[in-house]
């Protein structure tokens, strides 16, 4: 069986869930305390406690980076690193953070500021950003932080008018506990209705290498509708396994066999690196989408693989009311928390202007 899909108007941007339907429907980030995420990056730093009124001490160590961890409400992590810069009188490329976090939410997360021969300051500066942000650890470094350099990401997420048979959510939650669920990209990378998609089928990719002045510019949206066509193609490899029944176990032919961990393509010059069975379900999916897959063709990005199961760690749960769940648990860097609650319940985002179906 394959997934179906659309390369415009109208991109599909729902995918099959592991149990066949949803169970239940909940409502999302109705507050932002309702969506809580703790990055996790030096567990012994992330458990210190204040060492004044909101001003940490700076911890033993030495580097040409400050390493701060924020807890920002109501703001994006690229809005925040901007704000750091001004503060800190640094360029824009000199903060650097592991990942995207949340805007609708409440989040702890690291920054690097580089800084060299600047400790004296380093007090005055967390006592600027405090008024900010609330400071809750900093280190020196000899490293700046690099996407994706981080442990995970903790949740704590209250779902609220929960719909559906408790017994049967908790039994699915503690299937989702066990398996996972399969490790889909989220549809905000797509854009609304698939905008990032659209922009993607237009992209000419001999410009994606050019980087200065105008054409740079361009090339750096290029990119972003580069990685959107890229993690679509996943998702539609993972949806073909979904239906297949075989999402979770390893196919003949897998490149990675190694790790005992079913992967998918991120697509790339040549286009996977799987071979025998599953290199021939890969490039059959990929190939009902030309559009896409001929943006791949002129472009010398590498194939990569990205695992098709989302694990959460230490998944506990606990019923508030008969309609309002609270949910905690850990993830690797790169997948999502709504993809994994999305595979049992059909979340409604009320941090949107509008009813949004994630």
């Amino acid at each position: 069986m394959t997934a179906g899909g659309a390369e415009g108007p109208a991109w599909l941007l729902d995918w099959p869930v592991s149990g066949g339907q949803r169970v239940s429907s909940g409502q999302l980030k109705t507050a932002p305390e309702d969506f809580q995420v703790n990055e996790q990056l030096w567990p012994e730093l992330e458990a210190q406690t204040l060492a004044g009124p909101g001003i940490p001490a700076v911890i033993s160590g030495a580097g040409e980076h400050l390493c701060l961890r924020l807890q920002k409400t109501g703001d994006n992590t690229e809005y925040v690193a901007r704000e750091l810069a001004q503060l800190a009188e640094c360029r824009g490329f000199d903060v650097s953070f592991c990942g995207m976090k949340d805007r609708h939410a409440v989040t702890t997360q690291w920054f690097s500021l580089y800084r060299p021969g600047r400790e004296a300051d380093d007090a005055e500066l967390m006592s600027r950003i405090t008024e900010r942000w609330p400071v809750l650890a900093g280190v020196r470094s000899p490293r700046k932080l690099r996407r994706g350099g981080h442990q995970g990401n903790g949740f704590v997420i209250r779902l609220r008018g929960v719909s559906g048979s408790r017994a049967e959510i908790d039994e699915r939650l503690s299937k989702l506990a066990e398996e996972g669920a399969p490790n889909y990209f989220g549809p905000q990378r797509f854009g609304h209705q698939g905008a990032n998609l659209d922009k993607a089928v237009g992209i000419d990719p001999t410009r994606m290498n050019r980087k200065r002045g105008r054409a740079g510019r361009s090339a750096s949206k290029n990119v972003l509708y580069f990685s959107a066509a890229r993690s679509w193609l996943f998702n539609q490899v993972l949806a073909c396994r979904v239906l297949n029944g075989n999402w979770n176990v390893l196919m003949p032919g897998e490149p990675d066999s190694d790790s005992q961990v079913p992967t998918g393509p991120l697509w790339g010059d040549g286009g996977t690196l799987a071979t025998g069975e599953q290199e021939q379900l890969e490039r059959d999916v990929v190939a009902t989408s030309p559009k896409l897959e001929k943006l791949f063709m002129a472009t010398r990005m590498r194939p990569e693989r990205r695992p098709l199961v989302a694990r959460p760690q230490r998944l506990t749960w606990q019923w508030l009311d008969a309609s309002t769940l609270s949910l905690q648990f850990t993830l690797l860097p790169g997948h999502y928390a709504t993809t994994v609650l999305g595979d049992i319940f059909e979340l409604e985002d009320m941090s949107l202007s509008h009813n949004n179906k994630l």
